[in-house]
């Protein structure tokens, strides 16, 4: 924010977030009930996207944890169900006994790949179909100022 910017008021904020909150409601209902999935779930595919961007394509359950909207526990069971169909390993993680390393195995990037090339015609339809490319650019600057400056806000 620069000096010579307004400050938002109250109103102003909450109509803003309800705007983007409702709007992302809109949107992932129209993602979830197209059949792009597979086998999967969104929250599953989720977690599959999530690990492919992991250095390794493996990620401590804790951090998979804290990019989702799960509790701990069904994380926990998710991720066993997906380490049953073979796209996921645990395992100790090296540094700690009691932490768990989840890594994406060959089969779990083969599906991870395949939903996630159809997602994104599911995205570009509906998103790249409302918003032109300078438009999807300013949605992504504003998301992510408002995603980083999180941190710093008390």
């Amino acid at each position: 924010m620069t000096t010579s910017a307004r400050r938002a008021t109250p109103r102003e904020a909450a109509q803003a977030w309800e705007s983007l909150f409702r709007t992302q409601v809109a949107l992932m209902r129209r993602f979830a009930a197209e059949d792009v999935w597979g086998d999967l779930s969104v929250r599953e595919y989720d977690v599959l996207f999530t690990l492919s961007g992991c250095e390794g394509r493996a990620a401590r359950l804790r951090e998979l944890g804290a990019q989702s909207l799960l509790s701990q526990p069904s994380l926990s069971r998710m991720v066993e169900r997906l380490e049953h169909q073979g796209l996921v390993r645990r395992s100790p993680a090296p540094d700690d006994g009691r932490g768990v390393v989840v890594t994406l195995t060959e089969e779990g990037v083969r599906v991870q790949r395949e939903i996630g090339r159809r997602h994104v015609d599911q995205i570009h339809r509906l998103v790249g179909g409302a918003l032109d490319a300078e438009e999807l650019a300013t949605l992504r600057r504003l998301t992510d100022r408002l995603r980083e400056r999180q941190a710093t806000i008390r």
